[in-house]
């Protein structure tokens, strides 16, 4: 192949790939009924190999009422839940990258800490903590998460 051919080629195959990448990703609005099927907001939302998972709390599935025990015991029905989302939807708790964690008090930080540890194995995804004043149905602790299939 002369350097003319291979020019062009090369060319057509960067246009090819750019024209693949900008095609606009698939959204998949998903709820799997398992969760909590009659609220008003999807459980998960994939894009491409994205998947959002909306917050959860430390409610049993399907239940609007918090599991007994405080911080500790809503912490692992939170996690519990993230990984049933992620599982639901051929995902694991490895792809997550990022987690948001909301705190109805800050103090309870190193308590949800413990809890998230027993799950969550270096490397730790990405992740922010805050504050928040009047989580859903008086939740101590709302966390929600993004995972990619990597």
């Amino acid at each position: 192949m002369n350097s003319k051919a291979m020019l062009l080629a090369t060319c057509a195959s960067i246009c090819v790939q750019s024209a693949t990448a900008a095609e606009p990703a698939k959204v998949e609005f998903l709820n799997s009924g398992k969760m909590a099927a009659t609220l008003p907001f999807s459980e998960a939302v994939k894009v491409g190999d994205t998947l959002y998972l909306s917050g959860q709390i430390g409610a049993k599935p399907g239940e609007t009422g918090l599991v007994p025990g405080g911080m500790k015991a809503e912490a692992a029905q939170v996690l519990a839940n993230v990984r049933a989302v992620l599982e639901t939807h051929g995902y694991s708790i490895k792809d997550v990258v990022k987690c948001t964690v909301m705190l109805a008090d800050m103090s309870k930080w190193g308590e949800f800490n413990e809890v998230y540890k027993s799950v969550f194995k270096p490397p730790y995804p990405a992740r922010s903590a805050f504050g928040a004043n009047g989580l859903a149905l008086g939740a101590q602790v709302e966390l929600e998460c993004i995972a990619v299939k990597h």
